[in-house]
């Protein structure tokens, strides 16, 4: 019992104590002391900085559709989705993402400040995924962003997304650029050429916002996410700003967009005859009369009287890169701009020969 006693003994005394030792200490219930901090880290006051600056010029973009009740026929529009884009110059135009604003029959466009006006359609380029807004926000309008430069980003350098994911606005989400010159198929089955890897968090919302460099410039346009579930698995892409500085210009100017002319037909059932063939190459099926083509001279392919096909040139490179496919030579005209004169590769009679084109302008 005794020494029951005092293990009793022993076990209140361990268990008081510290019980004591808070009792007598400062009273319960008070704020801890705050410990007071040095200036932010060079990197978080960069970042803060890019922010700050790029934010107003983001903007939220909502979309609406309109129906028809069937059986009252009265229209109404509902909310459809939603995006980002950003301002483009000072005339209050905004560029977005095409598949932010496809099959809707109107938008919002909503600023930082909390301003919403109704926006225009002023083109589309589902080819590289980019259209066109416009807003009448007059002299209160944000500036628009810095556009940079993509043909000279490198792999592992920083980069800033800012976009609406989730309807979460004005969200910023950092990382590096992971890989340059990949491609996707776009909405219509045709493939987006040249676009830009990060692997800063893009998700759905973000379509249509900026993708900066550290400098806050814009370089590219955040368009798509590759991931099964649907959220930002850390791979994002964004078209170039490169193809953006060259295809909204057009889009303001003309509300489309029109790759440079060469005029030349071609298509890849051509393609796929030259393979049965053991050949690569794209083959010249017509020649438009007073084209770029027809003023170099290449020849197409012709039918001969006894119903078989004579094969004409073979175009199988263009300044020196490699085509091997009709696809390939769509990707490099629409590198390409008017007046631009271009080395064509050309397989004729079985011997190579080098052409030299100076592009049109497309109609």
């Amino acid at each position: 019992m005794l020494v029951t006693l005092a293990a009793i003994l022993v076990a209140l005394v361990w268990r008081g104590v510290p019980l004591l030792e808070l009792a007598l200490r400062e009273p319960t219930g008070q704020p801890r002391v705050v410990v007071p901090r040095g200036d932010l880290a060079p990197a978080e006051q960069t970042t803060i900085a890019i922010f700050e600056k790029a934010k107003n010029s983001v903007v939220s973009i909502t979309t609406e559709s309109r129906v028809v009740d069937f059986w009252t026929r009265n229209a109404y529009d509902v909310p459809r989705g939603s995006g980002s884009g950003f301002i483009w110059n000072a005339q209050g135009h905004v560029v977005t993402n095409n598949h932010v604003i496809e099959g809707a029959t109107g938008a919002m466009v909503r600023l930082a400040d909390g301003r919403a006006y109704p926006a225009r359609l002023v083109g589309a380029a589902p080819e590289h995924d980019l259209a066109v807004l416009h807003i009448e926000a007059g002299s209160e309008q944000p500036l628009p962003l810095a556009v940079g430069i993509s043909e000279h980003l490198q792999v592992g350098q920083g980069v800033f997304a800012i976009g609406n994911p989730f309807g979460l606005d004005w969200s910023l989400t950092t990382g590096i650029v992971s890989a340059l010159d990949r491609e996707l198929p776009g909405e219509r089955g045709a493939m987006i050429r040249g676009l830009i890897q990060t692997d800063a968090a893009i998700n759905p919302g973000n379509s249509g916002g900026p993708l900066l460099d550290s400098a806050g410039r814009l370089i590219g346009v955040n368009t798509a996410i590759y991931s099964p579930s649907g959220s930002s698995a850390g791979i994002g892409f964004a078209v170039p700003v490169d193809t953006v500085n060259r295809v909204v210009p057009q889009l303001i100017a003309t509300g489309r967009y029109a790759p440079p002319v060469l005029g030349v037909a071609h298509d890849p059932r051509g393609d796929a005859l030259l393979a049965r063939a053991g050949m690569t190459g794209v083959m010249v099926l017509d020649v438009t009369p007073g084209s770029p083509a027809d003023a170099a001279g290449l020849r197409p392919a012709r039918i001969t009287r006894d119903g078989r096909l004579s094969l004409g040139d073979v175009i199988v490179s263009l300044d020196g890169a490699a085509v091997k496919k009709s696809e390939d030579l769509r990707a490099a005209l629409d590198m390409r701009q008017a007046g631009d004169a271009i080395k064509l590769g050309i397989m004729r009679n079985e011997r190579r020969i080098e052409v030299e084109v100076t592009l049109a302008a497309g109609q």
